[in-house]
């Protein structure tokens, strides 16, 4: 079978509108969603209440929990629609059963988990090695058009800096070029 055949056999459509949660950080989800619509943010809550943002999902990205979804632990983050979306959620568990009997499925699995450690490992250099200011212009390079679809203050979230120091690095920016 191929996965877009299981995807559509075994997943379920889901909407969501705006600010809607898919899960919270804390809760049992053991379900991962494929983004065909829409724009979502992953976010961490410090225990003062801080939000950080993880990332920002597209169309076309997959999303979840893995802590939660193979490891049975709680989400360790939130997931919210910043837009109307339209996903298709995917339990876990059947996925990861039909990844042990189909090569096809197992490859995607497999492509998933590396565009996964990949994007993950980019967003650890980022904030461990670059300033704010090489992160926004990282941030204008791979994903332009995300400037225009959320906040300033998200975008500040995103970089670890206030939107005070925002405001300034994108001063900078501007007369740099």
């Amino acid at each position: 079978m191929q996965f877009s055949q299981f995807l559509e056999t075994y997943g379920k459509s889901v909407e969501a509108d705006a600010g809607e949660h898919l899960f919270r950080q804390g809760e049992d989800h053991r379900s991962l969603y494929a983004v065909r619509q829409g724009l979502l943010k992953a976010y961490y809550l410090s225990s003062e209440g801080k939000e950080h943002i993880k990332s920002f999902i597209q169309p076309g990205d997959f999303i979840g929990s893995l802590t939660a979804s193979y490891a049975g632990q709680s989400a360790s983050f939130s997931l919210v629609c910043m837009q109307q979306a339209e996903l298709i959620r995917l339990d876990f568990s059947r996925i990861y059963e039909a990844s042990r009997d189909n090569a096809n499925i197992a490859g995607v699995v497999v492509d998933f988990l590396l565009a996964f450690a990949m994007k993950k490992e980019r967003r650890e250099y980022e904030l461990l090695c670059l300033s704010a200011e090489d992160r926004y212009r990282e941030l204008l390079k791979t994903t332009p058009h995300i400037t225009e679809m959320v906040t300033q203050n998200e975008i500040a979230l995103y970089l670890g800096v206030t939107p005070v120091g925002l405001s300034r690095i994108k001063k900078r920016v501007a007369e740099l070029g």
